[in-house]
């Protein structure tokens, strides 16, 4: 059963949207609602690329999506557009459902396990929602864009000595996969509506929740 594999791991690395909080669409309505300024057929377009590169940083989304609309490259615009985007979803994100089971689990296992948190939320952005679900000390460090998922799973490897044959990365994305397989950890996929695709291309184990027993 995957839920015991994911107990007999001595190190976890969580990603968070589509892991902990079921939160993924939230921040698809929020992309789209962005840019239905610039049209129905660009808002979609951004929609589904979000949808399809869940894991990527909005900071490599927004000169993306703004060439889209027509915008030209400019720091400032994408600043613009980063605070408004949080201001829709930060708050929507908190109530957001959690994934089943894995409150209970993070509140179970985190004095027992090694959790680590590698999101592509901003840093600032990610800690301030964790501190609002309470369950920020659940995770002996917390990392967020811009630092990518790869370097950060690296950085976290070598600073705390992690034995990484002991470890596990759970996540929902292609750049959790891409960042656990690149630092040799075997990678749970948490299956959902959105990376159906994913599910028939690897080769790894799944899991729909972490309710057991």
């Amino acid at each position: 059963m995957t839920v015991n594999f994911i107990k007999d791991a001595s190190t976890i690395f969580w990603d968070f949207d589509g892991v902990i909080k079921d939160s993924v669409s939230v921040k698809s309505d929020a992309f789209e609602e962005l840019f239905i300024p610039f049209g129905e057929e660009v808002a979609k377009k951004v929609k589904k690329h979000h949808e399809e590169n869940g894991g990527m940083s909005r900071y490599e989304k927004f000169p993306i999506y703004l060439s889209w609309a027509g915008e030209k490259k400019s720091e400032n615009l994408n600043l613009k557009y980063d605070q408004k985007f949080s201001k829709l979803v930060k708050q929507s994100v908190i109530e957001s459902p959690w994934v089943n089971g894995v409150l209970e689990y993070l509140e179970t296992n985190y004095e027992r396990q090694q959790f680590f948190l590698v999101t592509a939320t901003p840093q600032n952005e990610i800690e301030d929602i964790l501190m609002k679900l309470k369950i920020y000390h659940f995770f002996k460090h917390i990392v967020g864009s811009p630092m990518s998922k790869k370097i950060g799973v690296k950085s976290l490897i070598k600073d705390y000595a992690i034995k990484i044959d002991h470890a596990i990365m759970i996540g929902d994305s292609m750049s959790d996969y891409q960042a656990a397989i690149e630092n040799d950890v075997n990678f749970i996929l948490r299956k959902t509506e959105l990376n159906k695709k994913m599910q028939k291309q690897l080769k790894c184990k799944m899991i729909e929740h972490f309710a057991y027993g």
